[in-house]
Order: C-alpha cells, then structure tokens, then sequence
C-alpha cells in the first residue's frame, strides 16, 4: 500500500518517540533531561547494565552507542514488535489518532469485502467450538485427549468440530442473516452440482483455524475422524483471504516469539506445531499442506535470518528438505539462511516429544545441520566413489548446485566449505608406518624372519634429527627437495593452488611439516595470500617455512628466487610434480617386480620395469625442455634465467677497454 506525501511525516511529528520508546524501556533518571527530550535507558536490542542507548525526542531518532542500533519511532516498533513496515505505521497511527488514508474505491471494495469474508470467518471459527462440546463431537474430545491436548490447549488453539452433516454451517450462518455469496467466497461451502442447496465444505473433522500475521482468521484446516477419508487433512480453498502458498500456521505467534528470541521452527502439520509449543518451543509454524514454497521462505527470513526446519526421519521428509535447498541457494543472502534438524527414523517432533522429552528434541535443534551440510550429505551418502570418473561427476554435480548462489561472497564460501569436505573424504591415508625387528630380522620370504621380535622405531635424536635429509637414500632426498619446492613456490602464488589440487592431493608427503603446509595450501589458498600467510604462521610457524626455503635446492630455484612470477611457477610445479609423479609409479613397479622375481622368470616384469623407466625419463626430459625455454644452463650445472643473460651479454658488450692507454 502507498501512502500519500507527508503521511509519514506527520505521523513522525506527532509520535513521541520517548513515549513509543518508554514502553520497552526504563528510563536513566540521572542521565536524562525530560524537558529537554534528551533520554538515556540501557538499550533493549542487546544485554546491557549502563545507560547506553540515548533517545532525543525533539529530533525524533534514537541510538545506542553500545550495539549502534539507531532509527526512528517506526523501525523502533518493527524491531521491538517483530512488524512489518505497514503494520508499524498501523499501530503508531491508531495510538496517535491518525487514520489510514483510504485507497482508491475499487481497492477499497475490495477491502470492505476481506473485511466481510474475515467476520464470516470468526463466525464459523465459533460456531465450530460450540460444536466440540456436543455429544456428536465425542470420538474426537477422545482423540484430542489421546494426542495430550488439554482443555487448555483447545481453547488458546480454538479447536473445533465440523459435525458429518452436509449443511449444518451453512444453516447456521443463514440463520445469522449472512449472505450466500460470503459463505461461498470464504470457501465454507460448495456449491452443489445437482441444483440443490450448497453443502459444507468440511464435515466430520476436528478442526483447526488458520490465522494470518495480523490474527484474522483466513481458513481452516480439518482432520478427518473416519480412517477411511481418503484425505486425511484438508485446508479451505483458496480464497480472497487464503493463498496457502503465502500462508503459514501459528505465524502470528511464532513471529513474537522469534521477537523474544526464540529459534523459528518449521514443522510438517498442525499437531507438530501444537506439540512444540505446548513444550516450550513457541517460535513453531507449518506449511499448509504444500512443500515450503518462495513466498513462504520468504516470509520465514522476515521473521528470523535462520529458521530451523525439522525432517521427519523418513524418506519423504528427506525429498522435501532436497527441495527446500534447490529452492533456497538462488535466495541465499549473508546471514540467511536455513538449518535442519533432522528426526529420528520413524518419528516426526510430536512423536520425539512424547517419548524423550523436550530436552531431546532441544539437542537436534542445537546440533541442527548448516545447509551446506546437507547438500553434501545428498550428493555423497551411500555413494562409492572409488575411481576419477565417479569423483569428476561429483564435482560437477556439486559445481552445478554453487553456481546456483547469486550471491559471490556466499558462493565462495560454499565453494570453500565443499573443498574442505571433499579433502576429508578423499584425501590421501598414509601406509602404516613398518616397524623394525628388535632382536632379530624382521619377516620375509626367507627363513630369517622367523621368530622375531617387532617393536616401533626408534625416535630420532635431537641431533639427527635437526638433519632429517642425512638419514635418507638419494632417492628420497630427491622427492623430498621436489616436495619442498613444489609447496614453497605455491605459498608465492596461492592461485596456482587450484590449478595443482590434484597433484596437490595425491602427494604423500612423508614430512609432517610438508603435509601440514600441504593441507594449509589446499584449505586457505583460494583465500589470497594474506590470509594463507596467517593460517601458515599460527599452525606451523614462519621458521617452518624458512628452514624449507633455506635448503639449497629450494633456494636456488628460480621461481622462489622471483617470487610471484606466475608463469615461471606454473612451469616448475608442473614439471616437479611430473617428476613425481613418474618416480613414485616406477618405486611401485620396482617394489611389486621384486615380489614377482620370487616366483618363475617372467617377461613381462621386466617390460613393466622398462616402462616405468622410461615414463621417468620422460618426465625428466619434459620438465628440462620447459626449463630450458626460460633458462640457460652453465658448464657447471647452475642454471641462469635467460632474460637476465641477454641483460649481461648486452651490457658486457657496451664496455671498451683500451690496451694502450697506461697509468701515469
């Protein structure tokens, strides 16, 4: 609704916004100055003792200085009221004795007629409680009784009976003078095919009022008594009043309990969200037998930027909340989303209440899954994901569910939180360390091994220890070096990160330190430099990384003598993890071709081996080329980046020197 240039304010200039702002509030008396309108209280938007939130009544705006909350008497009562803009606007203009200016006249028709349908309605709502204490209403005052709802409960719910009459309402409401078309439009009664009376819409059903945000009652939902009804919940139809994909049950209540703090619940029916509240849990509403629709979700964040939807633990209930989030990730904003609780098999939250008690249903609430969580868990459980191809289509899948986030910032994140999941169910196990024979030799296929004794190895000493590199054999010095350049050159250039992730993931890394720099690189590359660097100081330390750059072969290498050169890095990481790569395939085809000699003689090892050697070779040899398109290499073995041997070359060609010319 559009209201006329300087409503608003007119209503500001009238409102005292110490008076709107007294009611939530206890003023400081020693620090404010009525007569001057200059208030101070301790702020209501968050848990303070001092008088931090000033109100200064002449210029008609208020702010804390603790919190920074601030705004005028409208967004005062929207925050404190949990309102809309328009329903602030009502509540100050009706306390202040400003009516609402009247829209045009055919909006106000049909105004006047929601009013009508709406009167209809409360008329029907009581018309439907006296019939709950007839002797008609017996089965279902037992079936209440059956499911703990106390008189209390009825009434504060204002549950009903609808008789199995077919115009028992409909003769009712006539007999009050109300007209046809009303009872009809309310979608209290059905108009008959065969020419007769119309016949009421719901018969031989407990029943339930429907309310919107504002408390008028807008339809009714009905429980069938007969087991035999093939619908077994029934909600009006659509009318002027009703659009159930606009509409949620108890959202009047539950929005002033979010308003006091309370998480926002969204459970399945009507006797789930009874349930709730009747333990405690006010902030409870329900859709109204559809799936949570936009406009519902809609409504659901203008209440609470985090609503709680519980699953019923069964397979239905897990497809609806697979909808909710293809529905929900194109909407996402920071700081709304949705987290999910999901049930016990079997069991929806009325049921859990009943038989464990709200504390129960309390710790799923407080262990409800994040969103992303969720999405995860649909796109891998009770999934094998044992070659490339069925981890590619993962991906895929997973990319294609992101990229639905409008939102870049939220999208990032996700995209982060998916990559760290996916590194905790792929990433690399490390053998079982060997152990050493204490006493003997250890087993093998020899006789020696019999009978010995096994015991861990041996810590290294602080002495040794310090020179980890000395203990090992040339081969594993070599894969090593690789490693520690691999990793330092891609501290220098974390954007690189996501091109080398696999690479990056399939390195075994037999260093803790490496393996730690390794997973910090795959975690926080993505974040920038700046961030990695942090993350990098606070869990291995600098000197960590230091001590790897020191090590000769790292440091001379010269994409970590340039640091940030992208291009230069991008070549030596491929070309090291290349290196790699072919070393660890021919070490396997070494190690599985000893055991193979033990058997008979057998040519195909030997292919095997030469294989695997010549994939090494390759890899060497690749790597070499791509280095020897940027560098030179001198007789001594030192390679010269080949830019800055031109830049030498030139120079040494612009100097003279003159033999003849001596000291004198």
């Amino acid at each position: 609704m559009s209201l006329p240039p300087g409503f608003l304010e007119e209503l500001r200039d009238r409102a005292s916004l110490s008076q709107v702002v007294g009611r939530k509030v206890i003023w400081d008396n020693r620090k404010s100055n009525q007569g001057k309108g200059d208030m101070w209280a301790p702020c209501p938007f968050h848990q303070e003792k001092s008088a931090s939130f000033h109100v200064d009544d002449r210029k008609g705006f208020y702010y804390c200085f603790g919190c920074h909350a601030k705004g005028d008497a409208i967004s005062f009562v929207r925050e404190t009221e949990n309102v809309s803009f328009m329903e602030a606007v009502e509540i100050i203009a009706r306390e202040v004795g400003m009516p609402i200016p009247k829209q045009d006249p055919r909006a106000q028709a049909k105004a006047d007629k929601r009013t009508q349908l709406a009167e209809v309605m409360e008329q029907a709502v009581q018309w439907f409680r006296l019939q709950l204490r007839t002797g008609a209403a017996g089965a279902a005052r037992d079936y209440l009784a059956k499911r703990g709802l106390s008189e209390q409960a009825q009434a504060h719910w204002e549950i009903g009976f609808a008789p199995n009459s077919w115009q028992g309402l409909w003769d009712a409401l006539k007999a009050k003078g109300v007209a046809d078309e009303l009872i009809l439009g309310a979608g209290l009664a059905k108009p008959s095919s065969k020419g007769g009376k119309p016949y009421d819409t719901f018969r031989g059903r407990i029943m339930f009022p429907i309310r919107d945000a504002r408390g008028r009652a807008i339809a009714f939902g009905g429980r069938a008594m007969d087991p035999e009804d093939n619908a077994k919940y029934l909600n009006s139809p659509e009318t002027e009043l009703f659009d159930k994909g606009r509409s949620l049950y108890n959202v009047k209540h539950a929005r002033a309990a979010a308003g006091r703090g309370q998480p926002l619940i969204v459970a399945e029916g009507y006797m789930d969200v009874i349930a709730l509240h009747g333990a405690g849990f006010e902030g409870a509403v329900a859709p109204l037998g559809t799936a949570i629709t936009e406009n519902q979700l809609q409504m659901l964040w203008r209440i609470a930027p985090e609503p709680i939807i519980t699953l019923d633990g069964d397979a239905a209930g897990q497809r609806a909340a697979l909808r909710l989030i293809d529905l929900a990730l194109p909407l996402l904003e920071a700081g709304q989303s949705l987290r999910f609780a999901v049930m016990p098999e079997g069991q929806d939250p009325d049921d859990l209440l009943r038989a464990q008690g709200a504390a129960a249903l309390q710790k799923l609430l407080d262990n409800a899954l994040p969103m992303v969580r969720l999405l995860w868990q649909r796109e891998t459980e009770g999934k094998v994901f044992d070659s490339p191809e069925r981890k590619a289509a993962l991906d895929k899948s997973l990319r294609e569910k992101i990229k639905l986030i409008r939102d870049p910032s939220i999208r990032s994140h996700y995209g982060q939180e998916i990559k760290d999941l996916r590194w905790d169910l792929f990433r690399p196990q490390k053998k079982r360390p060997e152990f050493r024979p204490v006493g003997g030799k250890g087993p093998g296929k020899g006789k020696g091994g019999k009978g010995a004794a096994w015991g861990a190895p041996l810590a290294p000493l602080a002495s040794t220890k310090a020179s980890a590199l000395v203990a090992m054999s040339d081969e594993q010095v070599g894969m090593h070096l690789r490693e520690a350049v691999i990793l330092v050159a891609l501290v220098d250039c974390p954007q690189l990160v996501e091109i080398f992730e696999t690479g990056l993931e399939a390195m075994r890394c037999d260093d803790p330190d490496h393996a730690r720099l390794r997973d910090l690189l795959l975690r926080f590359g993505h974040a920038g430099q700046e961030t990695l660097r942090e993350e990098i100081s606070y869990s291995l330390g600098w000197e960590t990384l230091e001590n790897m750059k020191g090590q000769r072969h790292v440091a001379i290498t010269p994409c970590i003598r340039n640091p940030g050169n992208v291009d230069m890095t991008r070549l030596t990481v491929a070309g090291e993890l290349a290196k790699l790569d072919a070393a660890r395939g021919l070490n396997e085809e070494i190690a599985e071709a000893v055991e193979d000699l033990s058997g008979p003689a057998d040519e195909g090892v030997t292919w095997r081996l030469s294989e695997a050697a010549r994939a090494a070779d390759l890899a060497r040899r690749s790597a070499q080329e791509e280095s020897n398109g940027e560098f030179d290499v001198g007789d001594n073995g030192m390679t010269m980046d080949r830019d800055e041997r031109s830049a030498l070359d030139a120079l040494l060609g612009t100097i003279k020197y003159d033999k003849s010319k001596g000291r004198g």
